[in-house]
């Protein structure tokens, strides 16, 4: 995949880890690369369209039973080698238009492949790796939960194809009974309700948004300006000592999943 044709994950996994050679024995559709941020040793991980996949229902940059399990096995096999050792950084670079839809997907277990490539990085996150996720494109549905939601940092670019949703726009309109431009209004009040990345900001739920040039192809500025954001990310997950993923709460309109958390931990 080259020029115009590839896709965002693929641009900025290649630019980030400066064309590396991806580490073997993974699959097309998953890119492995083994690089440094802060001057750290790092892994880097992207899910990428592979128009050749077995699997038809993953050839655009969706999530499947393989990207699953590899996922999976590209993050446990980080946590096992450093074992006794200092803990790598984990980028996982998100461009994920979705899980797979598919009889044969259904039936061999995506459910498990993707739950897994979500304990993998969970697992991680609590075993002291610094885990970020770098949103540069669409970031939906069980793709996002599986490869990036666990990381103790997400950062994203501040441009309209950086989109966050538990489902596509259609499929939507279909399960609530309403039209697109329905749903387009409503996003326009309710923020939990749309798509863009700004509006899923302000729920709290993300550490940074960066203002790049393009980004679907970085300049000097944009590469420089992730790449200072991702040391950063690495130096605060750093000094936290608390793993888990409470730095997301307290967003402008989450405020009363916090009062509500709050409400429960003093019943409790």
């Amino acid at each position: 995949m080259s020029g115009a044709n590839k896709s965002r994950g693929a641009t900025w996994i290649e630019a980030l880890t400066a064309g590396a050679d991806p580490v073997a024995g993974y699959p097309a559709s998953v890119r492995v690369v083994d690089a440094e941020v802060a001057g750290s040793p790092c892994r880097y991980l992207a899910v990428l369209p592979d128009p050749a996949h077995p699997y038809p229902r993953v050839r655009h940059g969706e999530v499947g039973l393989i990207e699953g399990w590899s996922l999976a096995r590209a993050v446990h096999e980080v946590v096992a080698a450093d074992r006794g050792a200092p803990a790598r950084a984990i980028v996982a670079v998100v461009d994920v238009s979705s899980q797979a839809y598919g009889r044969r997907e259904e039936a061999f277990g995506i459910h498990q492949a993707l739950a897994g490539a979500a304990a993998a990085y969970a697992s991680a996150r609590l075993a002291g790796h610094p885990v970020i996720g770098l949103l540069v494109g669409r970031a939906m549905s069980g793709a996002f939960l599986a490869h990036g939601y666990q990381a103790n940092r997400l950062i994203a670019l501040d441009d309209e194809g950086v989109l966050v949703h538990a489902m596509g726009q259609a499929a939507a309109a279909r399960v609530t009974l309403r039209s697109v431009d329905e749903l387009q209004r409503l996003a326009a009040a309710v923020p939990p309700t749309a798509y863009d990345i700004r509006s899923y900001a302000s729920l709290g739920l993300l550490w940074q948004l960066l203002e790049v040039h393009d980004a679907g192809r970085p300049d000097a500025h944009d590469l420089g300006l992730v790449r200072d954001a991702l040391a950063a990310a690495w130096r605060d997950i750093r000094s936290d000592p608390q793993p888990d993923l409470r730095c997301r709460l307290g967003g402008v309109n989450r405020q009363a999943t916090s009062r509500v958390r709050e409400r429960l931990a003093a019943l409790w």
